[in-house]
């Protein structure tokens, strides 16, 4: 029995949200008073993408067709400016091509580090940054 707030709970609540493409220009201002602010819900965003991946709940053709898709690269690109974020949307939408280009053991091995790192820059732009010392 899976209670709501559960993490099984949470993946299928985000797969049978996940059916029709996520668009970021509708979700995000793209003003640069608000840039702080769409930069965190983009790597939120992101992070649910990447845990339901690491979970199998979705796969690398279905992330793609739902939020790393070309729409949503050129968002990032052209409004979000900003080189992690870049970087993400880039990763993921390779992933899908790792199954077709390595063999079985090297692909999962490959996949695993790649979701690492979206995972490890999604948590580099939720991470406050100190300001810097005055001396």
């Amino acid at each position: 029995m899976n209670r709501v707030g559960s993490p099984v709970s949470s993946f299928l609540v985000v797969e049978k949200v996940m059916k029709q493409p996520l668009r970021l220009q509708s979700m995000l201002s793209g003003s640069k008073s608000k840039y702080a602010d769409d930069l965190r819900t983009f790597a939120t965003i992101a992070l649910g993408v990447v845990d339901s991946l690491a979970a199998g709940v979705t796969t690398a053709t279905e992330a793609v067709s739902y939020f790393f898709h070309a729409e949503n690269c050129l968002f990032v690109k052209t409004r979000l400016k900003n080189r992690l974020a870049s970087q993400i949307m880039g990763r993921g939408v390779q992933l899908p091509d790792l199954s077709e280009a390595l063999a079985p053991e090297a692909a999962f091995q490959e996949y695993q580090r790649e979701l690492a790192g979206i995972r490890s820059l999604t948590l580099t732009l939720l991470t406050p940054r100190q300001p810097a010392r005055v001396r």
